[in-house]
Formats: structure tokens, C-alpha cells, sequence
């Protein structure tokens, strides 16, 4: 489903979240996913130290409307050099869905990723919606990774990025579940 943009910019707020916001985060997953794990998931990111960092969307009265995570994936070979992150999970709330949260949540939450001087960024997810991020499934062919196929795409920063690969790549351990 491509999402119209129907919340007026301001109206959208993006942030870290703080301890206090765990529960929300931990609930809105589950709304949105229909299920713990992806929930499990990020708590065992934070817990293990895998987490590169995570942004939270709220609307003007602080309600949260979705979320998203990025953690450390370690690359073998050239890829040992490169920093590069995983994009899981991210989720809105189904209520507002299709209406640009996920689309500034994550488009904001990248160009704050490239500040940072990630290599490459990898994405599990509908090519349809992750292309327009500039995620490209020919690029992640080149990256060896448990997750294969036209989902796994990728998302280059920088020209290190482009031209160290193949590589192969280990996802942080909590990934396991969902090997």
C-alpha cells in the first residue's frame, strides 16, 4: 500500500524515545504486528547493546504513532570495515497507516543513519514501499545474509558501500528467532 500524505508535516513529531516510552513502543508493536516477537525482538536489541539507535513518531498530542529501530549487522571480509545497520522493525499504528508517518518516520530516521557514517544500511520489507527510500534488492544480492530473496534489499551512504562488496553479514543474535 503507498502511503498519501494526508498529516501536515507539523503535525508529525519525531524523537529518541526514553525508558518511559518502552511500554508504548512494546504495545504499539504488538498492535501492529498482531503479535509479541518483533516486540521480543527489540527489547533483546536493547539489551545486547545491537542498537544503533531507535525514533519514535507522535502525533501533536504525544500520542505515539510508530517506530522504528536500527541495530549493528558485522560484516566479514571488506564488509568487517564498513558500518552497517539493519532496518527492524518498524511499525505504525494501523489506525493512521497510509497517511506519511511511516514515510517521514523513516526517511528522517536514514538521513540521521548517514549522519552517523553508516556504509549501509539493509531493509527485510515490500520492494513497492522500500524503493522509494533508495533500498535496492540488485545491491543486497551482493550481500550474503540468512534473509535472501526480492526482500532483502539494500541501501548504500556511501562509496565504500557500493564498492566492498560481496560480503557476507551476521545480524545481531535476538535475529535468530526469526532465522
Amino acid at each position: 500500500m503507498v502511503e498519501t500524505e494526508q498529516f501536515d508535516e507539523t503535525e508529525i513529531h519525531l524523537r529518541e524515545p526514553s525508558k518511559d516510552d518502552e511500554p508504548a513502543i512494546h504495545s504499539l508493536i504488538k498492535k501492529a504486528f498482531g503479535q509479541s516477537n518483533e516486540g521480543r525482538l527489540v527489547k533483546r536489541l536493547r539489551a545486547c547493546g545491537a542498537m544503533v539507535f531507535e525514533r519514535i513518531a507522535t502525533g501533536r498530542d504525544g500520542k505515539l504513532l510508530g517506530h522504528l529501530a536500527f541495530s549493528r549487522v558485522t560484516g566479514t571480509g571488506n564488509g568487517h570495515r564498513l558500518k552497517i545497520s539493519s532496518l527492524a522493525p518498524v511499525c505504525v499504528d494501523p489506525a493512521v497507516q497510509g497517511k506519511g508517518v511511516g514515510s517521514k518516520l523513516i526517511q528522517e530516521a536514514l538521513d540521521d543513519l548517514q549522519g552517523l557514517g553508516e556504509d549501509l544500511c539493509l531493509v527485510l520489507g515490500s520492494p513497492d514501499y522500500y524503493t522509494r527510500f533508495g533500498f535496492d534488492s540488485e545491491l543486497a544480492k551482493k550481500v550474503s545474509a540468512p534473509y535472501a530473496g526480492p526482500i532483502f534489499m539494500a541501501l548504500s551512504f556511501t562509496q565504500a558501500g557500493r564498492e566492498e562488496l560481496p560480503f557476507e553479514v551476521t545480524y545481531a543474535t535476538p535475529f535468530r528467532e526469526f532465522e
